[in-house]
């Protein structure tokens, strides 16, 4: 007997038997400058590409206002970027390398390039800063990242790591440490910024177990800055209010037991 079953559309599911997906939003970020550095967040995307978190914002003022010293000429790479903003403020601000990661998901990677591309024109051409998009899994194999810098400093790393927002996930410290150990140019000004804010204020004692884990893994700590912003991300999440209007800053070096 011939096989002419025909199901139709009886597998098909109804319209709306799924809630629709959220439209990615924009956020803007005004530089010390007064450029304006627009940027598409990822709709409600659960690794939080979704958000344009104080950290970040903080961590491009940071940069701007070191940018001579810190940023200009240098390699940078940025772990758990989101939307990328601290990598295109780099960018704009003449680092001749920068690197922008986030974990290695479709959605998270093409919007991060989308912002790059929109940034483009402000981001200088003479001398070039060049700035690439990767999806980059913490702890993971480094040779990639390496890769896109000058073939001069492939064997050496990164001049500047930029580290917003990801030492909440103390799981991870251990992967972290290693990809700063094995990303980080072993030279005294070599340097891993670490900008933060307690969100959930309870978890601090946890988060803060990364930078002991860090002077095990040799490097050595030093709190830059205390800023307390207008208002909390999450205005009506429980805990410390003041806490969760906080972002910290601290820079790690190598130790100079470690340095080449």
């Amino acid at each position: 007997m011939a096989d002419d079953f025909d199901a139709g559309d009886m597998f098909k599911d109804p319209d709306g038997f799924y809630p629709p997906e959220k439209e990615p939003t924009f956020a803007e970020h005004q530089m010390l400058s007064g450029d304006i550095v627009r940027v598409r967040l990822v709709g409600s995307h659960p690794l939080y590409g979704n958000m344009l978190w104080n950290a970040g914002r903080i961590s491009s003022e940071y940069i701007e206002s070191n940018a001579p010293t810190l940023i200009t000429g240098k390699d940078v790479l940025e772990i758990g970027a989101a939307a990328g903003v601290p990598s295109i403020v780099s960018a704009i601000m003449g680092a001749r390398t920068v690197v922008m990661t986030d974990y290695p998901d479709p959605d998270l990677v093409n919007n991060m390039q989308r912002n790059a591309d929109t940034s483009a024109a402000l981001i200088p051409t003479d001398p070039p800063s060049s700035l690439y998009v990767t999806g980059y899994k913490w702890g993971s194999d480094v040779e990639p990242l390496l890769g896109y810098l000058p073939e001069e400093s492939r064997t050496t790393g990164f001049d500047v790591l930029i580290m917003a927002d990801v030492v909440y996930s103390y799981r991870e410290h251990g992967n972290l440490v290693k990809t700063m150990q094995k990303t980080l140019k072993r030279e005294r000004d070599a340097v891993a910024l670490i900008i933060f804010t307690p969100y959930q204020p309870w978890l601090l004692p946890q988060t803060e177990k990364f930078f002991p884990l860090a002077e095990q893994g040799g490097f050595k700590v030093t709190k830059v800055f205390e800023k307390l912003v207008d208002k909390a991300l999450f205005e009506n999440d429980p805990g410390d209010e003041r806490l969760r209007r906080t972002v910290f800053g601290y820079e790690l070096r190598w130790a100079d037991d470690q340095l080449l």
